[in-house]
């Protein structure tokens, strides 16, 4: 791992001293809460936060702009709360996403609605509580939300989702902006949805928003991306569409090894280039880039499995806690929690989980110091990582810990096994 371990949120007590989130030892927060366990910063959580809002605001010179951090990197409460209080607004993909931003305090006229899969009762929810904004992903979706709308007696505000065919050049999985994917409405049917859009009874057209991808550690295609929804707006313009904002989206990547990231002041003014003396607001769509390193799971080591072919680090942790090693190959840094002075031999270990799945492994060929009990943290865990987890093998989810400064606090208990099955019926035939 060529990054230092500030980049992910960590840090050791002293040379080769015990590993801590701020003040706090992972260790004993292991011991405290449990494992698997997540473990969140909100000094780093905060800065990542502070340091976007930073560049854009030094960038926009005083003329409007709001963040909207992408709910689905990890939507818990306190999280939420921690950005709401920041000043943030949010984008969120469905209706427990927003009753989860309205219940942590978040502002509904600093909601915008993404996801081409809104159902009637999602959309008449948004609109009761008075959201900033959709984005429309479809022209089937504009015609239910007019109807909800109009059903409501109330105008919706929608910007249209455009896909600009933009290459992120990030892995497919997570690639959004190409003519072949499912997000969005095609660039050259762009102007036709406006026009229908701009006619109907119950819709109000505000914006312009696109998506090319996630992870994006250039900023070239996102400022491509900017510069064809600019001149979509122009167009728009030039037939009296008057829009009050525009949004490239998210997709900003972190470190997880040793990849480049985005200057974001530059990326900032990059994006103020393109708005030149436009009199609109810019929204930004960021999850990833607030607290994908802020995050860490701490797990325990079961046992040390060696064989003549490999040697393996079987951990309590497993696919159903942290999933995209499986799902997407992704890399995540896994280090001791514990000091290194004394500590076991160092091997070659693939990483595994007690998951009857051969795809449950959370990193390959790791070179680590580890024994029986010792605590592992897995690095770059704030993001898609809790909010993917499932009950595969009917495995509780994990504890989540917010650390602030020399302590941590619980904001998610563990699972238990009434949890897990609380909704379920033994039947009898």
């Amino acid at each position: 791992m060529t990054a230092s371990l500030a980049t992910f949120a960590v840090h050791r007590a002293d040379s080769g001293g015990e590993l801590m989130m701020e003040g706090a030892l992972l260790n004993d927060i292991a011991e405290c809460y449990g494992t698997p366990c997540f473990v969140y910063s909100k000094a780093a959580l905060t800065t990542a936060f502070q340091r976007l809002d930073g560049a854009v605001k030094s960038a926009r010179n005083g003329r409007p702009y709001l963040i909207c951090y992408a709910v689905k990197a990890n939507s818990n409460l306190a999280v939420l709360r921690l950005f709401a209080s920041l000043g943030a607004g949010f984008d969120i993909v469905s209706g427990g996403e927003l009753m989860r931003v309205l219940e942590a305090g978040g502002e509904p006229k600093k909601v915008v609605f993404s996801g081409l899969g809104k159902t009637a009762a999602e959309m008449k929810l948004a609109l009761e509580a008075n959201i900033k904004c959709f984005n429309i992903e479809s022209e089937p979706e504009l015609e239910r939300l007019n109807d909800v709308a109009a059903r409501l007696g109330i105008e919706a505000r929608i910007s249209l989702r455009v896909n600009p065919d933009v290459d992120a050049k990030t892995h497919p999985y997570i690639s959004t902006g190409l003519k072949n994917n499912k997000f969005g409405i095609a660039f050259d049917r762009a102007m036709d949805v406006y026009r229908r859009a701009a006619a109907l009874s119950h819709i109000d057209v505000v914006g312009v928003d696109c998506h090319i991808g996630s992870q994006i550690t250039d900023d070239a295609p996102l400022q491509e991306a900017m510069g064809r929804i600019v001149a979509l707006a122009d167009a728009l313009a030039n037939e009296g569409i008057t829009l009050h904002h525009v949004c490239p989206g998210g997709g900003i990547g972190i470190t997880y090894k040793d990849e480049d990231t985005i200057d974001l002041n530059r990326y900032a003014l990059a994006l103020e280039a393109s708005m030149g003396a436009r009199d609109v607001e810019l929204l930004l769509e960021p999850g990833r880039v607030l607290v994908g390193n802020a995050g860490v799971l701490l797990s325990r080591v079961e046992f040390v499995k060696l064989t003549e072919s490999k040697n393996f680090l079987v951990i309590d942790a497993a696919m159903n806690d942290l999933i995209r090693p499986s799902l997407y190959q992704a890399h995540h840094g896994v280090v001791m929690a514990g000091s290194s002075r004394g500590a076991a031999v160092e091997r070659v270990y693939d990483v595994v989980g007690p998951v009857c799945e051969s795809a449950d492994v959370l990193a390959h060929a790791r070179a680590l110091r580890a024994r029986e009990g010792d605590v592992v943290a897995i690095l770059s865990a704030g993001a898609y990582s809790f909010a993917m987890s499932s009950n595969y093998n009917s495995r509780p989810r994990a504890a989540e810990v917010l650390v602030d400064g020399d302590g941590g606090a619980l904001i998610r208990e563990r699972e238990t096994f009434d949890d897990m099955v609380r909704l379920e019926r033994l039947q009898t035939v």
